[in-house]
């Protein structure tokens, strides 16, 4: 393992004892610590906080008939936590800073666990919604703590095998949350229905609650003053008016608000630029860099990365239900068929992690075009299992290196002390990116679907857009790439 990134203070050798290997590469003061151990702790974190985005859903009929819920408390139920999620991204990274990684996570997984707890014991619908928020707000803190602490305590070949893992943990978190959720549920342990969805969060929380106290790196908070809460509440309101009509427009049959929503979140945006432009020109600190939003290489790769995600999360909505409502197959077999996309893209980050620079560079183009090959073909009428099964394979594989080559242009062409605004755009970016290809495409689907066609026109019309799509985003990173060999050196001071 390579070693890693320290502050300059923790490189003083001690003359009463020589240092083991661990110790030279131990962070400020806590010997021993093993960089392995690190990464397993921050992983740990993210997968928890990305298996409950997808358990949920399986668990929503067991929730509905036990506790009587309505239509909006289970959309609540399963939006609320990704709402609170994307909303807190980008300040949860700044608080990071300011306040220290370490911290900010081992808080955010104290929050997930207790909430967690509040889940699985809900007496009504009501509860369950109101600590999901919660929920969401403590992935959110601990989440948004992992790619930055990569980014900064890793370096080198040690920085892109840990991106690898962190590409892996994501795609195996979604397949685990499929799974996991239909098992827990049809095993019905001890009657208790849908509460262990939420309830085995509890012990692993708390392993990784003594996991991150002893290897996180007790990081000193940032000098640069207080957080930007003018900026904070700019910013969210912002998301909460993009993300909300995204998550329930489609099933409100997309009302007048909902475009008022979203056109009112650009004018807010616009205003969260000047706010923080002038905490700039006023030697301040502001929530987001948002000059780093004007770089072109950066601005090309988040929205190539938003595109192949609302590609995914699109993919998965739209094909679960042609499967099941087009076809008449099973849940059993909607749920297992995406699992060859799903299974396919956690292998290609670590696979990528060990290649050289040219590879890295060429992956996110070519994976957004195997992306867009996948989508063609099946759109064409290969949509036997079999067929189907390689096809979303191949997906997986494109998917896989589009997003593990976007983060290593991210993570190697900015500087590290950008490290928050990187981890916060790019979280938020998959957010907003895979609930809009939910939300857009899902429409398109259904409205073809019910609008007089049939569901297989409805599908290959989907996936043909889809296609060309994914060839738009292997353009972008393709001319992002370009952007960054074109412009300056990059340095950190």
């Amino acid at each position: 393992m390579d070693s890693l990134k320290l502050p300059a203070a923790t490189e003083a050798v001690p003359t009463e004892a020589p240092q083991t290997p661990d110790d030279r590469h131990a962070p400020e003061g806590r010997p021993g610590r093993r960089p392995m151990w690190m990464l397993a702790s921050l992983l740990g974190g993210m997968f928890l906080g990305n298996v409950d985005i997808a358990v949920v859903n399986v668990a929503i009929p067991s929730i509905r008939d036990r506790l009587h819920a309505s239509s909006g408390a289970l959309e609540l139920i399963v939006s609320g936590y990704t709402l609170a999620f994307a909303m807190l991204l980008i300040t949860s990274a700044r608080l990071g800073e300011t306040h220290g990684r370490r911290r900010l996570y081992l808080t955010g997984l104290t929050v997930f666990t207790v909430s967690s707890l509040a889940c699985g014991l809900a007496p009504d619908a009501a509860v369950l919604v109101a600590a999901r928020v919660v929920q969401g707000f403590g992935a959110a803190l601990m989440i948004s703590q992992v790619l930055t602490t990569i980014q900064v305590e890793f370096e080198g070949r040690a920085r892109r095998r840990a991106l690898g893992a962190y590409t892996g943990i994501l795609g195996v978190s979604s397949v685990v949350g499929q799974a996991l959720g239909g098992i827990l549920v049809s095993a019905d342990i001890l009657g208790t229905g849908w509460r262990p969805v939420f309830l085995i969060n509890i012990p692993i929380g708390v392993v990784l609650l003594f996991t991150s106290l002893a290897f996180l790196p007790n990081d000193r908070p940032s000098q640069h003053g207080k957080l930007d809460l003018p900026g904070v509440a700019l910013l969210s309101l912002g998301l909460f008016l993009l993300v909300t009509p995204l998550v329930l427009g489609r099933d409100a049959g997309w009302p007048m608000w909902t475009w008022l929503s979203l056109g009112s979140s650009l004018l807010v945006f616009a205003l969260f630029g000047r706010t923080e432009r002038r905490v700039v020109r006023r030697s301040g600190a502001p929530l987001m860099n948002v000059e780093l939003l004007a770089r072109r290489q950066v601005a090309l790769a988040l929205f190539s990365q938003a595109a192949t995600r609302a590609g995914y999360f699109a993919l998965l909505f739209v094909l679960a239900l042609y499967l099941q409502q087009g076809l008449g197959k099973s849940p059993v077999y909607s749920g297992l068929v995406p699992v060859a996309w799903v299974a396919t893209f956690a292998l290609v980050g670590p696979v990528l992690g060990r290649l050289g620079t040219r590879a890295r560079r060429l992956a996110a183009p070519v994976g957004g075009a195997l992306m867009a090959v996948s989508f063609a073909l099946i759109s064409a009428g290969a949509q036997g299992t079999v067929a189907l099964i390689l096809l979303l394979g191949v997906g997986g594989v494109g998917y896989g290196a589009a997003f593990s080559g976007t983060l290593a242009h991210m993570t190697e062409t900015v500087e590290a002390r950008y490290a928050p605004d990187v981890s916060g755009l790019f979280n938020t970016t998959l957010q907003v990116g895979g609930t809009l290809g939910v939300a857009a495409f899902g429409t398109l689907y259904l409205d073809l679907a019910e609008g007089g066609g049939t569901p297989r026109h409805a599908f290959s019309t989907t996936t043909a857009v889809l296609a060309v799509m994914s060839l738009a985003a292997s353009a972008l990173i393709l001319l992002a790439g370009r952007a960054q060999s074109a412009g300056p050196a990059l340095t950190d001071e």
